[in-house]
C-alpha cells in the first residue's frame, strides 16, 4: 500500500547493492571503530553492528559462522570481534554503538552526515568531549553542570576501569591547556589594569594592591 510504513530504508539500492553496502560499512566499522558516511547509512549500519556484536558475545560456532557471512575480511576481524570486543562488551546489555549527527560533508547537496562509532574504545567522542568538558570546569574553577555530570556517568558506567581512564583522560585535556583561562589568569589581568598608582611591592617581593584610601590619601 502507497504511504505505508517500511521496516528498514531502502537507501535508494536493490537488496543485493544494499546488503553489500551494509556489510562494506559494518567492515570498516569494525576495522576502525569509528566511521563517517549519510546519516540513513549510519542508522542500518548501526542495526547490523548491534546484531554482529551480539553474535560475538554468544561466541559459538554458529556464531562465527554468521560473523563470517556478514564480514567482508573475516580472517582479520574475527580474532578481534571475538577477542577485544567481545571482552569489552562482556558486562553491556546493549547499545554497543553511537550515532552522531555531524555538519554536512558536502555543501552542495548539504547531505545530513554522522559518525557511527563504537562505545567505550579509544575513539570514543562522547568520553573524549566530556573529559574536555570537565577539565575545562575545572580550569575556570567552576563545577560542572547537570549535562556534563549525566554524560560522565554514561561514559564509565560499562567502560572497564570507567573512573580511572576518565581521570586520566582530563588530566592529559587539562595538560594540553584547552578549556579557556583560568581564575587566577584572569585575577593577574584584572590587576594590570588597575592604574599604576594603586599597585606597590613589599619588602617580600609580593604585590599589593593598595585600596581607596591609600589611593586618596596618595593624592
Amino acid at each position: 500500500m502507497a504511504g505505508g510504513l517500511v521496516r528498514f530504508r531502502h537507501l535508494s539500492r536493490k537488496s543485493s547493492h544494499r546488503q553489500a553496502l551494509l556489510r562494506n560499512l559494518v567492515t570498516a566499522l569494525v576495522q576502525h571503530e569509528s566511521i563517517r558516511t549519510t546519516w540513513p547509512k549510519a542508522k542500518e549500519t548501526q542495526r547490523l553492528a548491534e546484531k554482529l556484536i551480539t553474535l560475538a558475545k554468544r561466541n559459538n560456532e554458529t556464531s562465527r559462522r554468521k560473523a563470517t557471512g556478514i564480514l567482508y575480511t573475516p580472517h582479520n576481524l574475527l580474532p578481534k570481534l571475538f577477542g577485544e570486543l567481545r571482552k569489552r562488551y562482556e558486562s553491556r546489555p546493549g547499545g554497543y554503538t553511537r550515532v552522531l549527527r555531524t555538519e554536512p560533508k558536502s555543501r552542495y547537496d548539504q547531505g545530513d552526515s554522522a559518525i557511527l562509532e563504537l562505545v567505550d574504545g579509544p575513539k570514543d567522542l562522547r568520553f573524549a568531549m566530556t573529559a574536555a568538558a570537565v577539565a575545562r570546569d575545572k580550569r575556570l574553577g567552576r563545577p560542572s553542570n547537570e549535562l556534563t555530570l549525566l554524560n560522565r556517568a554514561k561514559v564509565i558506567r560499562y567502560r572497564p576501569n570507567g573512573k580511572e581512564a576518565f581521570d586520566d583522560m582530563v588530566k592529559r585535556v587539562a595538560d594540553l591547556g584547552l578549556g579557556g583561562r583560568s581564575k587566577a589568569a584572569e585575577d593577574v589581568d584584572g590587576i594590570s589594569d588597575l592604574p599604576a598608582s594603586s599597585i606597590s611591592s613589599t619588602d617580600s617581593g609580593t604585590t599589593r594592591v593598595n585600596d581607596a584610601k591609600d589611593m586618596s590619601v596618595g593624592r
